[in-house]
């Protein structure tokens, strides 16, 4: 086994001040703001569609909402059957090539007392849990095997990830638009790719009270690319491989999506983790988009994991955090 830690990243007490300088575009605030000016001249036309399941504890909906351009996005909306008035949110983005899955998978936050609201990611869902949400033009990509790391590349107007940042941004006023819902603790919240899009929906929606970003992927891709050994990072590598004279450009469209940018303009308090010993995403990536955060931030750092960080410990620290920010679920 590799030791992540001494053989391609820096140790503990260098990381806690490991502080990049980023490559900020000049319009970056008018990309995503006339981005999102689009999605929304759209209607969300959020359905939640009740769906008979086994679960006696829960009440289960099936959701639908326009996401990018207007494109239909499911979800599923899982709500503790026992419950008297709106309940703080939690909004779930998913893992690299995983789908929304089954609703029995997304019980936990429920059990805990919140609505938990899974966003299914267009395109995926076809490697380690099942999704619904076929991509669309331009990409023209129904689920599939990743990769998607360099889907679109070098264009940003075309890549993949603006269409599922605004997808995320949208899940979260999809989110507040059930009664069930209390508007005000909405939580963005995920791990790797699902961490990812927890900080974007943190930077860029209206209405996020906080984030749980576990592991995020999607933070600071040079240097990710650089010393990621496994998983998604690789794919980056090899297009760069062989699309040399396009490299340079590829990472100008890249940093318009980058998590350590985008935290930079991001207010709620966070709550971040990091694996020391992760081959898929780089400790010194998330320690990037953590000491660039603009609002009140703290992390989880487990010293001996790999890309499965905490695990269910985490969801501990989690629950713990949230209360002390005043986002505990009724009792």
């Amino acid at each position: 086994m590799i030791d992540m830690t001494s053989a391609i990243d820096r140790p503990l007490d260098e990381l806690r001040g490991y502080r990049p300088k980023l490559d900020v575009p000049s319009d970056l605030a008018e990309f995503w703001s006339g981005t999102l000016a689009q999605a929304r001249s759209y209607a969300l036309d959020a359905t939640f569609t009740p769906v008979e399941s086994a679960l006696r504890l829960v009440d289960v909906f099936d959701v639908r909402f326009a996401g990018y351009a207007g494109q239909p996005i499911a979800g599923w909306l899982v709500l503790p059957r026992q419950r008297s008035g709106p309940l703080p949110c939690i909004v779930q983005y998913v893992g690299y090539g995983g789908g929304r899955g089954l609703p029995h998978q997304a019980l936990t936050w429920a059990a805990f007392g919140y609505a938990h609201f899974v966003m299914d990611t267009r395109g995926q869902g076809s490697q380690w849990s099942t999704g619904v949400t076929p991509d669309v033009p331009p990409a023209g990509a129904t689920p599939h095997v990743p990769g998607f790391l360099t889907l679109g590349l070098p264009d940003r107007d075309n890549y993949y990830y603006r269409r599922v940042y605004t997808d995320a941004v949208r899940a979260i006023e999809a989110a507040a638009s059930h009664p069930a819902v209390d508007t005000d603790r909405i939580v963005s919240c995920g791990g790797s790719q699902g961490g990812g899009l927890a900080l974007a929906a943190g930077a860029l929606a209206d209405g996020v009270a906080a984030v749980l970003a576990d592991v995020p992927f999607l933070c600071h891709f040079r240097r990710s690319a650089e010393l990621a050994v496994d998983g998604p990072y690789p794919e980056l590598v090899q297009w760069c491989h062989t699309h040399r004279q396009l490299a340079d450009r590829a990472f100008e469209a890249l940093a318009y999506f980058d998590g350590a940018v985008l935290a930079q303009q991001a207010r709620p308090p966070a709550l971040f983790s990091v694996a020391m010993r992760d081959p898929i995403c780089p400790p010194s990536s998330v320690f990037a988009a953590y000491n660039h955060y603009a609002g009140d931030a703290d992390i989880s750092v487990w010293e001996w994991n790999e890309h499965e960080g905490g695990g269910e410990d985490q969801i501990l620290d989690q629950i713990q955090w949230l209360a002390t920010h005043h986002l505990a679920a009724p009792q």
